[in-house]
């Protein structure tokens, strides 16, 4: 095999290099179905961040996403552009917005879901149904445990 095919053997020895790039090939496919539907991944993940927990402030959205603050502003943007959000004061803090789901935004999330769940299979077809959930469930508790850190530093 030429050189030029080839994966530099010490960046394969490094765990976050392996994951960034079996993520990228997943992410590719999830990209691909948001954006036959007009969304991309940073619309979904306010979707589903306010389909699983109902309203937050931006603020709250931002640390549930691990996202900057001014980045969030944007999707959220667009997201009341299609309407499929909506942003308000908060009754309980005047200084800060309640971001919720639409009507439309909630039918958008529910299509998506399923959507999201198949464009993820496939990329992991060299591993077997519980390997793959092996996989999931150790990313889980690597993100959690870093999780933990970050949230406990703030």
């Amino acid at each position: 095999m030429s050189v030029h095919r080839q994966r530099p053997p010490s960046l394969l020895a490094q765990p976050s290099y392996l994951a960034s790039q079996v993520s990228k090939f997943g992410r590719q496919q999830l990209e691909i179905a948001l954006a036959e539907r007009g969304l991309r991944l940073g619309h979904q993940a306010v979707l589903s961040a306010l389909d699983d927990f109902g309203p937050l402030s931006q603020q709250q959205l931002a640390d549930a996403l691990d996202l900057d603050k001014s980045h969030l502003v944007g999707h959220i943007d667009e997201l009341q552009r299609l309407g499929l959000v909506t942003r308000a004061q908060d009754p309980a803090d005047r200084r800060r917005n309640k971001i919720a789901l639409t009507a439309a935004g909630e039918a958008a999330t529910r299509e998506l879901h399923p959507v999201a769940m198949a464009s993820q299979r496939g990329f992991l077809d060299a591993l077997s149904a519980p390997e793959q959930q092996t996989l999931t469930e150790l990313l889980r508790r690597v993100l959690a445990a870093n999780d933990a850190a970050r949230w406990s530093e703030a």
